[in-house]
């Protein structure tokens, strides 16, 4: 080997071993998903320098690819393109769970052009390697250039050890994640559970007071459900608040957080949201819930409703525990008098009617 060949061999080395360095501080420094793929892409970006580059999960759901990062010419109008397994270069990695390099992909029959069609990318030459985590695919990191046989065998094996690191950095992630949600998730609705109840109304209670915000409180508790257990068995009543709990998801915004108090009584936190943005958000809950028709699978078509009280910070209270208190209490006048409808709080010399279908629905 010649010097000149030598010294770049050996640049390339130290280069390598950097990465790895740096690639394994970032799998001890943060378990944050997003973060830990950018860490370790933005690495192999610098070490194997492609024209784009673009690391592509595995919906475990759907069986299909999308793109999670992408970087190159029209990498913005690929967040929406999924790939099946077996489609193109990279759904063949995913579906074989083998890594491949295609010196030019004008000779290769696994090459599919929708791709390039969609981003005015010429693509000649691609390095493709799965994410494998305990013998399962989690997805494929896919190198490209414009130019033919611009990647070699060595280019090959050392994506192949950057996306071990990557696949053992995404576990970590995941479990940290998983084991996360577990701490604050309700087994049954698969809504918050009441532990992050508090930490929420901690949390945007102090925001809401250091930014002069509003946020109002949702408490409303199932109308009869008592009757579920007692004609049908616990197991249906378990399978009955699963399906409220997906129906609250729905019709709930994505920055509302809804969360099951306990038994089938649950309260929902609406952040910077006014007294009647709050009832206007609780009618509509109020209406999906009274439409709904619930335990089909088991043949039973049974039709629920339930008893709402709506309260406010800072027009009905001061403090955290009083929002919640003022919610609870105007749920249990609807409760006590004509369940099927919505109490907004309100002080105890200015009563108001409760909202009401005039009929209390039999479960």
């Amino acid at each position: 080997m010649e010097r000149e060949d030598l010294l770049k061999e050996m640049t390339r080395t130290v280069a390598e071993l950097r990465v790895f360095n740096e690639i394994g501080k970032t799998l001890t420094s943060t378990l944050e998903i997003p973060e830990v793929l950018a860490i370790i892409m933005q690495k192999i970006s610098e070490l194997m320098k492609p024209h784009n580059w673009s690391l592509l999960l595995l919906d475990q759901a759907t069986r299909e690819l999308y793109f999670e990062i992408a970087v190159g010419q029209g990498a913005d109008k690929l967040k929406e393109i999924r790939l099946q397994l077996g489609e193109g270069v990279a759904g063949w990695v995913a579906q074989e769970a083998k890594s491949l390099l295609v010196p030019n992909v004008a000779e290769d029959p696994r090459w599919n052009k929708r791709i390039d069609e969609l981003t005015q990318y010429q693509t000649r030459s691609i390095v493709c390697v799965p994410l494998i985590s305990r013998g399962s695919v989690q997805g494929v990191i896919e190198l490209v250039n414009a130019e033919a046989n611009s990647f070699g065998d060595s280019d090959l094996r050392l994506l192949e050890t950057l996306a071990d690191y990557a696949a053992i950095a995404l576990e970590n992630a995941r479990n940290f994640q998983r084991v996360q949600e577990l701490t604050v998730t309700d087994d049954v609705t698969s809504l918050y559970n009441s532990r992050y109840l508090h930490e929420m109304l901690n949390s945007e209670f102090a925001r809401s007071k250091r930014y002069d915000l509003t946020f109002s409180v949702v408490f409303f508790d199932l109308d009869h459900f008592k009757e579920v257990n007692d004609q049908y068995g616990h197991l249906c009543g378990s399978q009955l608040l699963a399906e409220v709990g997906e129906l609250i998801r729905e019709t709930l915004r994505t920055v509302d957080i809804p969360t099951r108090y306990g038994g089938d009584e649950f309260v929902i936190i609406l952040p910077q949201t006014t007294k009647m943005q709050a009832l206007h958000v609780t009618r509509r809950l109020r209406l999906a819930l009274n439409e709904g028709v619930f335990l089909v699978g088991q043949d039973l078509k049974v039709r629920v409703t339930a008893s709402f009280g709506v309260a406010n910070f800072p027009t009905d209270a001061f403090t955290r525990d009083d929002v919640l208190r003022m919610a609870d209490e105007a749920m249990y006048q609807v409760k006590e008098t004509t369940r099927d409808g919505i109490q907004i709080a309100k002080p105890a010399d200015d009563p108001a009617p409760a909202e009401s279908a005039g009929v209390v629905p039999k479960v």
